[in-house]
């Protein structure tokens, strides 16, 4: 009956160790899409809230808590100085600011809602994705793009953080 016990304590012991908060990987997905009806580059930045957190917590304010009912409002405003520290866009060759529309929660990550208004033309773009390379050295960046027809994706590292496409 002891053995019993101690094989399914055995069994289960994956499952508690897999509930801790860190995790194997460390990857942010970031899409950037041209709507040449808004003209606009519309970016949604997916970031692991436990990640987000982390990162937040030391750079800001040790006591911030994402994805709560209780969620201080200065959050967006660290989220906004962090992305704009952290993601850099150049159209054209010169760089833009994008505005920082919002974010939002599902499942474990933060959805953050960005765009770069009055952009009637793209012959080039150039993204700078250091996103939580800061924070985690294993850290990996997905970019996915979708412009002028175009479909291209990029996984930028701590040591190759910038990609660009050119439609010339």
């Amino acid at each position: 009956m002891k053995s019993l016990q101690l094989l399914i304590a055995f069994l289960m012991l994956p499952l508690f160790i897999s509930n801790q908060s860190s995790h194997e990987y460390y990857v942010s997905v970031t899409k950037i899409e041209y709507s040449k009806k808004d003209e606009s580059l519309q970016i949604i930045s997916q970031i692991f809230i436990n990640d987000f957190e982390t990162l937040l917590r030391k750079r800001y304010d040790d006591k911030i808590t994402l994805d709560s009912g209780q969620e201080s409002e200065t959050v967006e405003t660290y989220m906004k100085r962090y992305l704009e520290d952290k993601l850099k866009v150049k159209v054209n060759g010169l760089n833009v600011k994008f505005n920082f529309i919002g974010k939002e929660y599902k499942d474990d990550i933060t959805y953050c809602y960005l765009e770069v208004e009055n952009i009637s033309e793209i012959k080039s773009l150039e993204v700078t994705n250091t996103i939580l390379f800061d924070v985690f050295s294993e850290q990996q960046n997905i970019l996915r793009m979708k412009l002028l027809g175009k479909h291209k994706s990029f996984l930028l590292v701590p040591d190759n953080d910038t990609c660009a496409l050119n439609f010339k």
